[in-house]
């Protein structure tokens, strides 16, 4: 049950068109509204909001904002220096230090209709030798150390020092490197004091993971390996068949035709390639579609059995390294464990428990494991959510094949779309070590891809009200493009199927009309030691440079309730609730 401010329907909020299917009235909502979009808000909490974004406008700084504040401490001293950040930067976009001192601003902004994604946003402060050095070691197994040049790996999917430092532009996610199996089980144990605090101080939370976090990275490298050569075999067999060129599911083999090949291609004898394909299921229509294919790759008995891949040339499967240590093995099995422990913690708190996407060389395997997770856990309600990135080229791809999964197998689907946080990053990579860039060629191409993947998901909630989806951005146009669906197909915020997503400290002039309506709409709510949240707190000051210089929409809404307040005379207004 979500608290919502009990005047939540207000002439200059909404507007009713009674003209509507199924009873569900139109609403639409005014973004312009300054006294609905502040009223969380008190005149000191206006001006820091104004100080703080105008801050951000200035190159030189947000270029040197770091040396800035290693400055300022040395100059006042820690504790005057906490004082200013709590005043101005932190108190701005981080909720406090521990999940105790956030509870006043959780339950203020619940009060108001919104509620908190908790995130607790503590990073290590490494110099970019140190990242790159822990990148390599725990990118690198055992066996290519030995033999570099050993296996058929490809090039994206190894790793590179100059790219080893995985902060490089990226401006609004948090990087873990890994350093030993202790601390990943620690970075659990803060996942799960994150979502215990998110259950017991928010109403329908949400809490944030990175399965980077979890274990050894190499095995996210190797397993995205292998399901994308495994989708590139298939791609091939498809083209075989002279059905190349096709969107992903309707690309559908004939059976015959495909064990055929697979036998020509020495797969496997042809007792066994019919073993593979006499599931419950599996190849009953006569045909495999790229579900069905995906589905051959779930032995997790003995987890490096998952790291075989089809030779294109030979067809032969052969594995993706030579050997495994035990220990890698052992890896392996942990950060599964782990994923499998937050997802029964989030289930047994009521919490949800969002995935971050990651960059695309790690990706395919987060989503997998991702995915495995929603199968187990969105049996009943959506538990798990998945993140997909709409400036990747196969985004609409990636979100319709799983969605038509989740309709096979009968399960909550679950989404938080972004536009994504590594594309500086993953250009230059791509470039320099020569494979094709993943990005869509520009800002409105993303647009188009973001609207085309949330229509999608907003259509199959039409169909079967079991699908689910966070619209985590901070562009009007696509908040006020949802609505407009939601109109056309009749879906109600009270459903709380569509979900709305912005960070702590930004864009209120979104969230809170939103909350005010009844739309469920959620910050991201970061915490953590003053200290220790600076490195966040750079990143949100350069994502805003930009944000800013772009538009100063928000700062000239800010100074309008400031003007409106000042003048009816509300000098030192306090929020109601």
């Amino acid at each position: 049950m979500r608290v919502l401010f009990p005047c939540v329907v207000r002439p200059l909020l909404l507007s009713y068109n009674g003209e509507s299917h199924n009873h569900v009235d139109k609403i639409t909502i005014d973004f312009d509204n300054t006294e609905e979009a502040y009223k969380s808000k008190d005149n000191i909490e206006l001006l820091r909001s104004l100080l703080v974004f105008k801050l951000c406008t200035f190159d030189f700084l947000v270029d040197k904002n770091k040396e800035l504040m290693d400055l300022s401490k040395k100059v006042f001293g820690q504790r005057m220096f906490e004082k200013l950040m709590k005043m101005t930067f932190y108190g701005q976009f981080v909720a406090g230090e521990d999940h105790n001192s956030i509870k006043p601003l959780i339950q203020r902004n619940q009060a108001f209709g919104v509620g908190a994604v908790l995130d607790y946003s503590v990073e290590e402060d490494l110099t970019q030798e140190e990242a790159q050095s822990k990148e390599m070691d725990s990118c690198v197994s055992e066996a290519e150390k030995e033999s570099p040049d050993a296996g058929r790996r490809e090039k994206k999917y190894k790793a590179y020092r100059q790219f080893g430092d995985r902060r490089g532009g990226v401006i609004s996610a948090r990087t873990y490197f890994y350093a030993d199996e202790a601390k990943c089980d620690n970075q659990m144990e803060t996942f799960i004091n994150c979502i215990k605090a998110s259950g017991g101080s928010s109403v329908d939370g949400f809490s944030a993971i990175k399965m980077t976090a979890l274990g050894r990275p190499h095995f996210l490298l190797q397993f995205s390996e292998v399901l994308v050569k495994w989708r590139q075999f298939f791609n091939l067999l498809a083209a075989q068949q002279g059905k190349s060129g096709m969107a992903a599911l309707e690309q559908k083999l004939e059976l015959e035709q495909l064990k055929e090949s697979l036998t020509k291609l020495g797969v496997g004898a042809k007792d066994d390639i019919d073993n593979w394909f006499t599931g419950e299921k599996l190849g009953s229509s006569g045909t495999i579609d790229l579900l069905d294919w995906n589905s051959l790759i779930n032995d997790t008995t003995k987890i490096s059995n998952l790291l075989m891949v089809p030779n294109l040339q030979t067809g032969q499967l052969e594995p993706l390294l030579i050997k495994f240590t035990a220990e890698e093995e052992r890896q392996m099995k942990r950060m599964l464990q782990r994923v499998d422990v937050l997802a029964k913690h989030a289930m047994e708190n009521g919490v949800r428990l969002m995935v971050d996407a990651e960059q695309t060389y790690f990706q395919p395997a987060i989503s997998r494991l991702t995915l495995e997770m929603q199968r187990k856990f969105n049996r009943e309600k959506p538990i798990i959510f998945n993140t997909y990135q709409c400036y990747l080229k196969e985004a609409y791809d990636n979100i319709t094949v799983d969605v038509e999964l989740s309709r096979r197998e009968g399960w909550y689907f679950g989404a938080k779309l972004v536009r994504g946080a590594y594309m500086y990053q993953e250009r230059d990579r791509a470039k320099e070590i020569g494979y094709e860039d993943p990005i869509n060629p520009d800002y409105e191409a993303t647009n188009r891809m973001y609207h085309k993947c949330l229509e999608y998901v907003l259509e199959e909630i039409e169909h079967s009200r079991k699908a689910n989806i966070m619209v985590a951005t901070h562009n009007e146009d696509t908040v006020k493009y949802t609505l407009e669906k939601m109109n056309e197909m009749s879906l109600s915020p009270t459903e709380n199927k569509v979900y709305f997503g912005q960070l702590l400290g930004m864009c209120d002039q979104i969230s809170f009309p939103l909350g005010q309506a009844g739309f469920p709409v959620y910050k991201y709510v970061p915490y953590g030691p003053v200290n220790e949240v600076i490195p966040y707190l750079s990143r949100r000051a350069q994502e805003n440079r930009g944000f800013m210089k772009g538009s100063q929409r928000e700062r000239s809404l800010l100074w309008k309730e400031l003007k409106r307040r000042l003048l009816s005379g509300q000098i030192f207004y306090a929020p109601v609730y």
